[in-house]
């Protein structure tokens, strides 16, 4: 099953939003004792913001969140230029900046880091840096491992700060690796206060960071002689690598995609999405107010939204690719975690893994899932079965390797 159904305590930001939202259960009694009206339960607001949504196509946020699959994307609609398939580049109540933004080639090597907080103060002094082990432009792939493996790193990050740990490993274990930087949306881009962070990318609408990975992979393709490739993306890295698969022709170029923590059904952020996304819901667009924020790309993952919708639409994956997907129970970012899980589609495979499955000393969090030495051997025993997959001690937030 991709996820659990159980009912699950309203986070402390969604019970803020229940108080908020009373007020509408109170007009309904209005007259009655005050002392006898009681809060509204989960289920009772869950009903409420299915009553007030503005896309009657779309799914209630409840329990979890989730909004299930379902577009209210229209042709040409959106913040921005160049979806004339249909794409959503806003999601509902998305209103600040404008669309914009480009990829970028690595410059130079950055070193290897069990870290992801040192390897986030390299990036900070040197934000367009290679992760060690990729972007040997001369590699080609041997008979063994024909196919190279490109990694997509996730919001407010880059190739370096994501895979600063994982990259030389990979390389080592005799594939080619690759990697760049995509997504880059300044401010008035739309990018969000979060793109003037050195080395902050992956800000811009997603399916212009689709375009991106889909011109970024053929140039892959063409420099090594490959036939396919093989993906890992952490966080937005496995939304965005699914946006093009399934919109931007991926689904014949990529034989593995393994995601981790990856926003695919879209995220809560531990209830702050979930109650942005039901005040909209009733017509107020405080979403719009906080993507100044956070961007475009933080405004798409928020659980309900028209990105989140469209790409679930139909099914969670494509045919012909088989799929990884590895989620942390630590996650503070992608919330509740287990949206990140999907379930198989006509001629795909899905392989859904809790990290903490059989290894409860892994305490890896949203960004020390990329410094996780049993993520590494998971992404090995991925790209060659014969690895083992190995259960280590990591630390949640600063991330060592398998050490403090």
């Amino acid at each position: 099953m991709r996820r659990n159904t159980r009912r699950r305590p309203l986070s402390a930001a969604v019970l803020v939003g229940v108080s908020l939202l009373a007020v509408g259960f109170g007009s309904v009694g209005a007259g009655a004792d005050p002392a006898e009206q009681q809060a509204p339960t989960a289920q009772q607001l869950a009903d409420l913001i299915g009553q007030g949504l503005k896309d009657p196509a779309a799914h209630p946020i409840a329990d979890t969140g989730s909004a299930g699959s379902g577009s209210s994307c229209n042709s040409g609609s959106g913040a921005g230029s160049g979806n004339g398939s249909g794409d959503c580049y806003g999601g509902s109540g998305s209103s600040s900046g404008s669309s914009g933004g480009h990829s970028s080639d690595t410059v130079g090597y950055g070193p290897p880091s069990t870290s992801f907080l040192a390897a986030f103060g390299q990036a900070l002094l040197n934000p367009n840096m290679a992760p060690p082990g990729s972007n040997d432009w001369n590699c080609k792939p041997t008979a063994e491992h024909p196919e190279p493996v490109v990694l997509i790193h996730g919001t407010w990050e880059n190739a370096y700060d994501n895979f600063a740990y994982v990259s030389q490993p990979i390389h080592d274990a005799g594939h080619c690796v690759f990697t760049f930087n995509y997504g880059r949306s300044n401010l008035l881009e739309g990018g969000g206060l979060g793109s003037v962070l050195p080395g902050a990318n992956g800000t811009g609408l997603i399916q212009d960071s689709a375009k991106q990975i889909a011109t970024f992979v053929d140039r892959v393709l063409a420099a090594t002689g490959a036939q396919k490739v093989n993906i890992v993306g952490h966080s937005q890295g496995g939304a965005v690598s699914r946006q093009y698969l399934k919109f931007e022709g991926g689904a014949s170029e990529v034989h593995h995609l393994m995601t981790f923590g990856a926003t695919n059904h879209g995220t809560t952020l531990d209830g702050i999405g979930a109650l942005g996304r039901a005040i909209n819901n009733f017509g107020i667009d405080v979403l719009g107010l906080i993507e100044i924020f956070v961007g475009h790309s933080g405004i798409q993952q928020t659980v309900g939204s028209d990105f989140v919708n469209q790409l679930n639409a139909g099914g969670d994956t494509v045919p012909g690719v088989d799929y990884t997907v590895v989620g942390t129970r630590y996650d503070e970012v992608t919330t509740p975690y287990d949206l990140t899980f999907l379930t198989p589609g006509p001629g795909a495979t899905v392989r859904n893994i809790t990290l903490q499955d059989g290894c409860e000393q892994d305490l890896s969090d949203h960004l020390t899932l990329m410094y996780s030495p049993r993520v590494l051997s998971i992404i090995l025993n991925t790209l060659d079965p014969g690895q083992p997959v190995q259960c280590t001690f990591n630390p949640w937030l600063v991330g060592g390797g398998g050490k403090l």
